[in-house]
């Protein structure tokens, strides 16, 4: 199936050269979820620390917000399907601003304990999974459809500005200010982004104004695309099948699946080849990763020029070739320069990848089927991550660290190639995603 869509209108009224206000309105209330996210992650980790020393107990909260997508990301797509995205978005961000609110009452009192800190961070994951999947659903319906990959790579770029600039090193300030403090700032972030969400326009599965049809090998696409009336696990299943019978999606899939494996098994080392590979110290060891953020918001700025300039789909076979060389040049590198330079670019790719695989979807996928395909495609990458860092950490240990970052350049290597040969289908200049 070629990258085509229909001229639709979205509920904004813009014309295709802007993104629109609903389009900053859905921006600014996912960039503050994340941002909400990004200060309680850490300040979740701190105040284990200041619990236990344990580090299996530690590890057990961060596998606490870790499971979720696994295991209930097939579901958040189901019921991003079946219910209204704006009002979901809404309630869910509602109810994670009371939970979060209410468990920085229990910090402040002193009454968390490890259990009250895994329990939250399950729970706050599993109802992060149902925004996430109604967030990338909704966003066909306030965004002109030439323009998904730049609205993706603007969402990519406020992440990254929440997560890296913000997020993080404030969490660290507002801790030692008081424990309970981040938790606060959450739930007031949770709350604006609730009351942003309900400013959009309601958009129900069925209206929303997607470009998608139905690929020609399935047989009854309609029998799949309608949400209710089928049990919830035959309904999470649809999006994987879609997948499995949509060409250039099952390839888009496999690719990050792959490909999250190698990267998985790079991050798992990638402290240690930092420190004893590349010579960088612990002081500077922020600033290192600090490449890594800077990449990231300028691949994802500059998503929405790379798919104008290739189209979608060539868009995506530039950014592994890209994301293979600068792998290449940090498995080659001894010296903190060069290796956060190539870092920087590696990050880059992974900002524009993500941009565009959403951006394909978005325009391709029946509107009342896309909650179900994105969140099969997020959770599909995610399966191999855990994997990819477990065989990272025992090739580490028993070949050394540069080998790992070696495999890893390899893997790219070779995803490459592949999507080379099956991602080569030209894409009209006029159809770009």
């Amino acid at each position: 199936m070629t990258d085509t869509t229909a001229a639709v209108a979205p509920e904004t009224g813009q014309s295709s050269g802007r993104l629109g206000g609903a389009f900053w309105r859905l921006w600014s209330a996912a960039v503050l979820s994340q941002l909400g996210d990004a200060l309680r992650t850490p300040a979740l980790a701190l105040l284990a620390a200041t619990l236990s020393r344990d580090p299996r107990t530690i590890a057990a909260v961060v596998v606490a917000g870790q499971l979720p997508p696994l295991l209930f990301g097939l579901i958040g797509g189901v019921y991003a399907d079946r219910w209204d995205r704006r009002r979901t978005m809404a309630l869910v961000d509602g109810l994670r601003a009371l939970l979060v609110a209410g468990f920085a009452v229990l910090v402040a009192t002193g009454q968390a304990s490890i259990a009250v800190l895994a329990g939250c961070a399950f729970l706050l994951a599993t109802l992060g999974t149902f925004f996430d999947a109604s967030a990338f659903a909704m966003l066909p319906a306030v965004v002109p459809a030439d323009r998904l990959a730049l609205a993706n790579g603007r969402l990519q770029a406020g992440t990254a500005l929440a997560r890296g600039f913000v997020g993080a090193p404030a969490a660290g300030v507002l801790f030692a200010i008081a424990a309970a403090l981040p938790f606060a700032v959450d739930a007031v972030s949770f709350a604006v982004a609730a009351l942003l969400a309900l400013t959009l326009r309601p958009a129900s599965p069925g209206l929303s104004k997607a470009a998608g049809r139905s690929p020609g090998s399935m047989a009854k696409p309609g029998s799949m695309a309608k949400p209710g009336g089928r049990s919830l696990w035959r309904e999470a299943g649809d999006g994987l099948r879609w997948i499995r019978q949509e060409p250039t999606l099952r390839v888009i899939t496999g690719l990050t699946a792959v490909t999250n494996l190698a990267i998985s098994a790079m991050i798992a080392v990638l402290v240690l080849y930092a420190l004893d590979v590349l010579g960088v110290t612990e002081a500077g060891y922020g600033v290192f990763m600090a490449a890594a953020v800077v990449g990231t918001l300028l691949g994802a700025l500059g998503a929405g020029r790379l798919a104008r300039r290739f189209g979608t789909l060539a868009g995506l076979r530039w950014v592994l070739a890209g994301q293979t060389l600068a792998l290449a040049g940090l498995a080659f590198s001894r010296h903190p320069i060069p290796g956060a330079a190539a870092l920087a670019v590696f990050s880059a790719g992974t900002a524009m990848w993500n941009a565009l695989w959403a951006a394909y979807g978005q325009r391709n996928v029946p509107a009342e089927l896309l909650g179900r395909v994105g969140s099969a495609q997020r959770t599909v990458g995610l399966l191999t991550a855990p994997v990819g860092a477990a065989l990272g950490g025992f090739a580490a240990q028993a070949y050394g660290l540069p080998v790992v970052v070696y495999a890893a350049t390899a893997v790219l290597a070779l995803a490459t190639l592949g999507s080379w040969r099956t991602l080569s289908r030209p894409v009209p200049p006029d159809q770009v995603g």
